[in-house]
């Protein structure tokens, strides 16, 4: 079965980063595309970055550009979020997975605070 487990989540405060990590199993890992999500109570999940099987494409959302950077390692069946200069509105949990698959794991939570 396919199983994605991420990690890495935490309290920041405003301009500070954190780093996320999705350790993925169960699948072939290095032909499938993989992407970032994150959502908060009442809102809509939104997928805030993008990534091709051979990592050399990536896109992000609006609301992250400039400040997120999604990577790959597929020797590792690992995913990578960047996050810098976070703000306040990047509060929620932060899932990985592949959009052909939509297999969910935990989550990871990140507050950034004020």
């Amino acid at each position: 079965q396919v199983q994605l487990v991420e990690s890495g989540g935490g309290l920041v405060q405003v301009g500070g980063s954190l780093r996320l990590s999705c350790t993925a199993s169960g699948f072939a890992f290095n032909r499938f595309a993989m992407a970032w999500y994150r959502q908060t109570p009442g809102k809509e999940r939104e997928r805030v970055a993008f990534i091709l099987p051979a990592g050399v494409n990536s896109n992000y959302a609006d609301s992250v550009k400039g400040r997120f950077t999604i990577s790959r390692d597929n020797a590792k069946n690992t995913v990578t979020l960047q996050m810098n200069s976070l703000i306040p509105e990047d509060t929620a949990v932060y899932y990985c997975n592949a959009p052909s698959l939509s297999v969910w794991g935990q989550g990871t939570q990140v507050v950034v605070s004020s």
